[in-house]
């Protein structure tokens, strides 16, 4: 059963999981209740002559911005039935209703084959810029009429388990996502440069109209489906700090759960976040890049933790998130030597020119 909540509930509840994004979230919390009010509307089967047509949500956003993070948070919040499908693959496939009917058939199998729990669940389509960016626009602008009927509403017949199921998609949000890298100059190109020098991209896009998306590339009429429009901007550093410990599944929480097991205690110091934010906010792949620079050093810390007898709890400095040293630990019974030792953390795959191997540390390859 779905979970009916107001606007501001649903935000309240986003918060607790995403940082930031207060605009995004706003937006996407209206769209969601009035998707399920509308849903009631037709559940309720009052004939006043008055049809509340669906609205589909577009999101528009960075890497690592949140947009996947948000629409999975929302689903829970909701308990709805709810799949993440990648534009890529339907770009990819050579039969492109299929690959489509795919991702239906998926969100049947999270409803355990319930077709009318199926029915009111939500489809995430995630990179839905690649119809453009990644084929040809004829082949591009074909995918899109392709999906048009299925994300606007109408009746699709599933092969499902030896059988054919017949699932209506009327109530079923759409909810796509992309990063549109060339939308912002599209829109800077409309409204002028002069008028738009001291916007940044989140600020030029949020202007953003029917007009520009057809300039990219995608189909009026598919535009047309997905009138609601929800804008993410890039994390800045103060906002990766936030990430790394505000939310209740956030990253550091996540480690100290798996250290907690070892019954060691992890302590993270102001200056180390600040060093891991710092590190991420380079990557310039948004919050994604805070595993990885974190996964750089604690990789050989998980490695370690088990061979370390007595060992109560571990401290990180900025140096150990910088690779230069190991980081502090201690122990329930004193041991002979507390020094802090370098050592040279996991590398990025990839990173290394002369190996595709990790490096030798000590004798030991990580």
């Amino acid at each position: 059963m779905i979970n009916f909540f107001t606007p501001s509930e649903i935000v309240a509840q986003l918060d607790e999981y995403v940082i930031g994004q207060d605009d995004a979230k706003r937006v996407l919390a209206v769209a969601v209740y009035n998707h399920y009010k509308r849903v009631q509307f037709a559940a309720a089967g009052k004939n006043d002559g008055i049809e509340v047509k669906k609205s589909n949500v577009m999101m528009l956003g960075p890497t690592g911005s949140g947009k996947t993070l948000q629409v999975t948070t929302l689903a829970k919040i909701l308990n709805t039935n709810f799949v993440v499908a990648d534009a890529t693959a339907i770009v990819a496939a050579d039969n492109v209703g299929e690959e489509i009917n795919k991702v239906l058939i998926k969100l049947l199998d999270k409803a355990n084959g319930d077709v009318r729990a199926a029915e009111m669940g939500i489809v995430f389509l995630d990179e839905i810029d690649k119809l453009v960016t990644g084929v040809n626009r004829m082949k591009g602008e074909s995918i899109q009429q392709i999906m048009l009927k299925i994300v606007e509403g109408t009746i699709v017949d599933l092969p499902y388990h030896g059988q054919v199921v017949k699932m209506d998609t009327n109530n079923i949000l759409f909810i796509c996502g992309g990063a549109f890298v060339e939308l912002a100059g599209i829109v800077r190109t409309r409204l002028g440069e002069r008028d738009t020098i001291l916007l940044n991209d989140f600020q030029v896009l949020k202007q953003v109209v029917a007009e520009d998306f057809a300039t990219f590339g995608m189909i009026p009429e598919f535009c047309g489906r997905f009138p609601v429009v929800v804008v993410l901007e890039a994390l800045n550093r103060a906002a990766l700090k936030e990430a790394l410990v505000k939310p209740k599944n956030s990253l550091i929480s996540q480690y100290q759960k798996m250290l907690a097991v070892e019954q060691v205690e992890i302590e993270f110091t102001p200056a180390s976040l600040d060093k891991i934010a710092e590190l991420a906010e380079k990557l310039q792949t948004g919050a994604r890049g805070l595993r990885t620079i974190c996964e750089r050093f604690m990789t050989r810390i998980m490695f370690d933790i088990p061979n370390e007898k007595h060992l109560s709890k571990i401290t990180i400095t900025p140096e150990v998130v910088a690779g230069d040293v190991k980081p502090i630990f201690h122990y329930s019974v004193s041991q002979s030597s507390g020094e802090m030792v370098p050592f040279t953390p996991l590398p990025l795959r990839g990173t290394n020119p002369d190996s595709d191997e990790g490096e030798v540390v000590n004798g030991k390859g990580y």
